[in-house]
């Protein structure tokens, strides 16, 4: 129930509210409404106000039933049911569909309770989970411990392939403690841990599972068909723990990876949601009758890679050279049309507390590009990678090229098409660009792409002193300490990762009018992919 709906019904009493709200769902107007309060001898003024209020508070209430189309923005033939391996915005979508884990996060990024019920910790190293009660899987099963131990302990077997082992890594223990608790110890304190696993990779599933191609989770929907690269349908799980969500009955996703292909399905009616809109599509969308836009700022960027242990990247001289080639305010204004803000070649955005704004600005500088190029004695064409499939690449790229004209450099743009992008091309190129989807915490970013030995380690960038500090400011109780420790670390990356990070974009998701319930969680477009069990249509 909407806070606009509970209000209503404080001020008129739970008997009229009823008997107002039945009436709109038989299709009352603002008008039959009022009669019906003004009737009851309530004054005039009075009335129109809480007939407005009435009204707004029927729009506001979820609607059970319907079906949608949604498309995101990528497909491909690895797209995986398997949380372990997801990658993508399409496969985080979908595995929200399907799947929980014991924490979500909400709008602020903060780890809310879901399958875990309760936790406590003394030291932040030895935690206790109690879980929810009344949990089943899609085919009946009770939820167990058993089930959560093997979800979290797969990640550490380096046979599961998981993208999330190394943030595993740091997990020494999962037991079952209780007939209805879970005991995690950490080799080191981190209190970040509910935040870890709130995230995507650590959904929960059944114990012993092989084969996810069924999809088996305790999520608000179930499995009805699953094409890889194709489509998704999903049907609403009617055990679903959450009382009354999901609102819809069936969901059709299906990755769509051409931008003006999207957009033109949407406002033709044959999808009612769409991710990464392109900024130039956002006044024709806004501007068709029946169509709206939807942003989410938050710390996503493109990246430009330049591996540091093969092609030109392994002199740091180039990749310097590089990074003074980024024109940000030029970029910010033609490329995403002010819908993202600058960035420093570091991977922190500034709505993150622990982002370091401290750390001088790198200017738009041909003078200083040219001089490290030379000191580096790079020469001839370089290949450059991009595509649509990572936003903005392709418009980076030629921008870079004419840039790097003026300085006697030669890049060789090579435009790849955005199906199998990631699978293909992404961390194989010496250069060429990745997208980082929003992360929920700093620890969990740098984890990811900036520890030595992860998997997705894009610029195979390896410094000690960088994996040193980020295993201490994990057991840093002290906030000043801890944000000094993640500047330092920003400050490492920006002067010696094979990664440029010229802005952080806003993610613009398009949608039907009659598509309710959208509000930014700032891990990405699409409700931060939770859209799922949060959406309704509109009558």
């Amino acid at each position: 129930m909407s806070d606009s709906h509970n209000q209503f019904k404080q001020l008129v009493g739970p008997g009229e509210s009823l008997r107002v709200m039945d009436s709109l769902r038989r299709g009352a107007s603002r008008r039959d409404v009022l009669s019906m309060l003004l009737a009851g001898g309530m004054q005039a003024t009075l009335a129109g106000s809480l007939a407005g209020m009435a009204v707004t508070a029927h729009a506001q209430t979820p609607r059970r039933g319907g079906r949608i189309r949604v498309a995101a923005a990528t497909a491909a033939a690895s797209d995986t049911l398997d949380p372990a391996k997801q990658s993508n915005q399409t496969d985080y979508s979908r595995g929200n569909m399907l799947y929980n884990g014991l924490f979500v996060l909400d709008g602020s990024l903060t780890p809310q309770p879901a399958l875990a019920e309760s936790y406590a910790t003394k030291d932040a190293k030895t935690w206790v989970f109690t879980l929810r009660k009344g949990v089943s899987f899609h085919d009946g099963k009770a939820l167990a411990p058993a089930d959560v131990v093997f979800s979290v302990m797969r990640h550490k077997d380096p046979a599961t392939a998981s993208k999330a082992k190394a943030l595993a890594d740091q997990i020494e223990s999962v037991k079952a403690t209780g007939p209805n608790e879970v005991t995690v110890v950490l080799t080191a304190p981190n209190a970040d841990l509910p935040v870890i696993l709130g995230t995507f990779h650590f959904h929960i599933v059944k114990d012993g599972t092989t084969d996810f191609n069924a999809g088996i989770g305790t999520g608000p929907f179930k499995l009805k068909e699953f094409k890889p690269g194709v489509r998704s349908v999903v049907v609403r799980n009617e055990a679903y723990w959450k009382p009354g969500k999901p609102y819809l009955d069936e969901i059709e996703f299906v990755g769509i990876g051409d931008e003006s292909a999207r957009v033109n399905a949407l406002l033709s009616g044959g999808l009612d949601l769409i991710a990464s809109v392109d900024p130039r599509s956002v006044a024709r969308v806004k501007s068709t009758p029946g169509y709206g836009i939807f942003t989410t700022q938050s710390g996503q960027y493109s990246d430009l890679i330049m591996r540091r242990d093969l092609g030109p990247g392994t002199n740091p001289d180039f990749a310097l050279a590089m990074k003074h080639l980024f024109d940000r305010e030029l970029m910010k204004k033609t490329i995403a049309l002010d819908h993202a803000v600058l960035a420093n070649d570091q991977p922190i955005d500034p709505t993150n507390r622990f982002h370091f704004a401290g750390l001088p600005q790198r200017p738009f500088d041909l003078d200083k590009a040219k001089f490290h190029l030379q000191k580096s004695g790079v020469t001839g064409k370089v290949p450059v990678v991009a595509s649509p499939a990572a936003m903005y690449s392709v418009e980076t790229a030629l921008l870079l090229q004419q840039s790097g004209q003026r300085i006697g450099l030669e890049l060789e743009v090579k435009r790849m098409p955005a199906d199998d992008y990631w699978s293909n091309h992404w961390l194989n190129s010496p250069v060429g660009f990745g997208n980082v989807n929003p992360r929920p915490s700093a620890d969990v970013l740098l984890t990811q792409f900036f520890q030595s030995d992860a998997a997705w380690n894009e610029s195979r960038w390896k410094n000690p002193k960088f994996d040193q500090l980020l295993l201490a400011s994990r057991a840093e109780t002290d906030f000043g300490k801890r944000k000094q420790m993640y500047a330092d670390m920003q400050t490492l990356i920006h002067q010696e990762a094979g990664i440029g990070i010229p802005l952080f974009l806003a993610s613009i998701d398009g949608h039907s009018s009659k598509l309710k319930g959208l509000s930014p969680i700032p891990l990405g477009g699409l409700m931060g992919y939770s859209f799922a069990e949060n959406v309704w249509l509109d009558a």
